[in-house]
């Protein structure tokens, strides 16, 4: 009699067993997406209703989309979305393409040790937290600060309200989060160039193609498929605009301008216990974003591209 062919089931179970060791890697990720991501998503259902921690998920009143409508209604709520999109679109238009520079600029930095110098010290600000930054920010921009006085003592000029001023705003955003993120966002575009086959250099300088040249025909050309897959992620997180820096940065006078949807949840769910309103305006914040992502990567595959999946 012939043996019996083992079934899929019993392939999948060995396969797993011999693979054990692996799954144990990846299984803290995968908790931690679990517990922090997904379960939480079960308490989403309270977008659709007039929930009361009282009445809990299950006796709350249904009100259907109620709050979703009101995300298009409330002035308030118009006036937050606004502020997000300018300060998301300011920062893809200056922040994204700052690492690109940088490691342009760095990848053409000959001397090793100078470069892993240079590479350390423009990682070190990743590591500091918002709270750390916007002291430091503070301290140098404040009415007493270091700015001001030395501005003061060459050139005669009264204090500058850097904090308050509804125009600073957002260059600050931008520029905090630039000196913050520029250097950690070069990890991933110098190691896409570090791919790249030298020969292909050489052969350029054997051609007579300058510097430049190279780096517009040969090392943008390599960094391109990294560069859209990180624009589509970056498109995915429009409507985020970093919580903590803005919390830490508003005040009553430059709050019209800098109030975003995710400090104007936190005043709304947190702060005025309207929990459905907030978690419609979170909610709504998710599907845009899966929208633009799912959108910007149908159009990048059109042009030829990977895309992200």
């Amino acid at each position: 009699m012939a043996a019996a062919v083992p079934g899929k089931k019993s392939f999948f179970r060995k396969r797993i067993w011999n693979e054990r060791y692996m799954y144990l890697l990846v299984l803290p990720g995968l908790l931690y997406f679990i517990v922090y991501r997904y379960i939480p998503l079960l308490g989403s259902v309270i977008a659709f209703q007039d929930y009361s921690p009282f009445s809990g998920f299950l006796h709350s009143e249904w009100v259907g989309w109620r709050h979703f409508a009101k995300i298009f209604e409330d002035q308030e709520v118009i006036r937050v979305l606004y502020n997000t999109l300018f300060i998301s679109f300011m920062q893809i238009l200056f922040v994204f393409p700052a690492p690109i520079l940088l490691s342009l600029m760095l990848n053409e930095v000959r001397g090793r040790a100078f470069k892993r110098i240079v590479q350390s010290v423009v990682y070190l600000p990743h590591f500091l937290s918002w709270v750390v930054v916007i002291s430091i920010v503070t301290a140098l921009l404040r009415n007493a600060g270091v700015i001001n006085q030395l501005l003061h003592l060459l050139f005669g000029m009264e204090p500058i309200p850097f904090l308050t001023s509804t125009d600073m705003f957002v260059p600050l955003v931008v520029f905090e989060v630039i000196w913050k993120e520029t250097g950690w966002g070069t990890i991933i575009f110098l190691a896409a160039l570090a791919s790249i086959n030298p020969e292909l250099y050489e052969a350029a300088v054997m051609d007579g193609a300058g510097r430049f040249r190279r780096i517009w025909h040969i090392t943008l050309p390599a960094l391109k498929s990294t560069i859209v897959i990180l624009l589509i992620m970056r498109l995915g997180s429009v409507l985020d605009t970093g919580f903590e820096q803005i919390f830490l940065m508003l005040n009553p006078f430059n709050k019209e301008v800098g109030d975003v949807l995710d400090t104007f949840v936190y005043y709304k769910g947190i702060q005025q216990s309207d929990f459905s309103f907030a978690t419609a305006v979170g909610l709504f914040k998710g599907v845009v974003g899966l929208i633009l992502v799912v959108t910007a990567n149908y159009f990048v595959k059109k042009m030829g591209e990977d895309g992200l999946y």
